[in-house]
């Protein structure tokens, strides 16, 4: 190791006493080494982690670094108590890193107070891609075709030719076979000028919200990267958010476009449910799966929208959008930030406000867990069955759980869907409602499994009401809660899906600050 300074009294010692618990991964070392506090920061390319709280978190979760050398290392003193060290290290299976930490020195003891990450180049993200091209499938036509130059990453849940369908599982894509035609969802968009960059990661099989894969990783927020992503269109939402991709093309089952677009701060669209055809898409609960996209504005998702939906039938005749439907039940669903900041915004459309009335929303969401279970069970439970070891944990859980779903319980809850969702037809009419995308801002990445899934059975509350309507629904970027986004989704009668892109349009404009 090669040293470019000197050390003050004390901190050669601690230094190497964080980099021998780094290799450990001795976690009660390392919080340790790092001053207590809110005001401790440690940063990477994922994003900032403040307080020590976040970072001993994080640690806990990581699992360790990768077997390291250190190769370099630059003291820089700027006082007495304190001073920056700056390191590079040879990773042994290859590559280099850097760490930058700046040591403080309070009653003798020296401990971080703010340290950057910066880790081995990469290929490319594998918790956002699975596949990568440079396109990966070219568009076709000449560079005046509606979508020419446009940058797609397809969820990986869509047939891509010459590629296999991955499902976020590994052990599902090794003996998956190879796709012989492109989904029609994807061949519209190649036709109409638009390139398949990439594949991009799903939850596996689409049964989460939340952009967590046990196998390839937390999928990173572009707009907010100390919390989470959001899923299961999670690769495609962190793609276009990152700017990797202009289009994301993916499924919303249960609110899997709708999520990511909200912690994200895109827009997002859920098709009305049928409008695009679902050939080539691996099914979850096909009473539910609907394709739909992702954008970072309106422009684009109105030209897709175009180029796929065509004219005949995407805006119902009558449609009224010169007022907003309210239901007081949703708004209590969400978190008291966000129902301040969504009622500011319904004050600054300018549009009419009228109240409505809709069904229980926890028997909604119950009702769609239960078809969803019962049906995901009958796509995939003999293969997960055949594979127990193959899921990670909580998507395994959400599989036990459907697997004990009875025919009868099965058979009660489509009686009831068919009451509700005639019921949410009738309560909307020709209008549109609006509501908050989902409780509150995206949970923080270092969030534990139980609260990830207090969130989501929240959250089911109110994306429920276009599942069950198979109405579509668009998230909008209009709030913002303790500097994280939160969408505002608008839900409109069957086939209003161009409709609803112009009006978000509208209404953007009208409430913009």
């Amino acid at each position: 190791m090669r040293l470019t300074g000197t050390w003050p009294a004390g901190l050669e010692s601690a230094f190497h006493r964080y980099e021998d618990a780094l290799v450990r991964d001795d976690t009660a070392v390392l919080d340790a080494l790092f001053e207590p506090g809110p005001g401790t920061l440690r940063g990477d390319g994922a994003g900032l982690l403040r307080g020590h709280e976040q970072i001993s978190a994080f640690r806990s979760a990581r699992g360790g670094v990768a077997p390291r050398v250190l190769v370099d290392v630059d003291v820089q003193v700027l006082g007495p108590d304190a001073a920056v060290v700056v390191g590079i290290s040879r990773f042994v299976d290859g590559g280099r890193g850097l760490q930058t930490q700046l040591w403080c020195r309070t009653d003798g003891t020296w401990r971080i107070r703010t340290a950057h990450v910066t880790g081995r180049a990469t290929a490319f993200d594998r918790s956002v891609w699975r596949v990568l091209g440079d396109p990966l499938v070219p568009g076709a036509g000449a560079g005046s075709a509606p979508l020419a130059g446009v940058r797609v990453a397809v969820k990986d849940l869509l047939a891509v030719r010459g590629q296999v369908i991955g499902a976020g599982n590994p052990t599902w894509q090794a003996a998956a076979a190879v796709e012989d035609e492109h989904a029609p969802a994807v061949a519209v968009l190649l036709d109409a000028g638009a390139a398949v960059v990439g594949i991009a990661r799903t939850d596996e099989f689409a049964y989460a919200l939340a952009g967590r894969n046990a196998h390839s990783g937390t999928t990173p927020n572009g707009a907010a990267p100390e919390r989470i992503g959001g899923g299961s269109t999670s690769g495609p939402a962190s793609a276009v958010a990152l700017g990797q991709a202009d289009l994301g093309l993916g499924t919303d089952t249960a609110g899997s476009i709708r999520v990511p677009a909200s912690y994200q701060g895109l827009w997002g669209l859920r098709t009305t449910h049928g409008a695009v055809p679902r050939d080539g898409v691996l099914p979850l609960a096909q009473t539910f799966d609907t394709v739909g996209w992702l954008t970072r504005g309106p422009e684009l998702l109105r030209r897709v929208v175009e180029v796929t939906l065509g004219e005949a039938g995407t805006t119902p005749t009558g449609i009224d959008t010169a007022a907003l439907l309210l239901s007081e039940t949703l708004l209590d669903a969400a978190e008291p930030d966000t129902r301040r900041a969504f009622v500011d915004w319904t004050e600054r459309t300018g549009r009419a406000l009228h109240p409505v009335a809709l069904p229980d929303l926890d028997e909604l969401a119950e009702t769609v867990r239960i078809v969803q279970a019962a049906e995901a069970h009958r796509n995939h439970g003999a293969w997960i069955a055949a594979h127990p070891e193959a899921l990670g944990s909580d998507v395994a859980e959400r599989f036990a759980a459907a697997a004990a779903v009875t025919v009868d319980q099965e058979a009660v809850a489509r009686v009831r869907l068919v009451e509700l969702r005639t019921a949410l037809r009738r309560a909307v009419g020709n209008g549109v409602l609006a509501l908050p995308t989902v409780p509150g801002p995206a949970p923080s990445r270092t969030a534990d499994t139980a609260a990830v899934l207090v969130t989501r059975r929240a959250t089911l509350r109110m994306t429920a009401v276009a599942g069950i309507g198979g109405l579509p629904a668009i998230s909008i970027p209009a709030l913002e809660i303790a500097d994280a986004p939160v969408g505002v989704s608008l839900v409109g009668p069957v086939g209003a899906d161009r409709a609803l892109v112009d009006l978000a349009t509208d209404l953007t404009a009208a409430t913009r600050l």
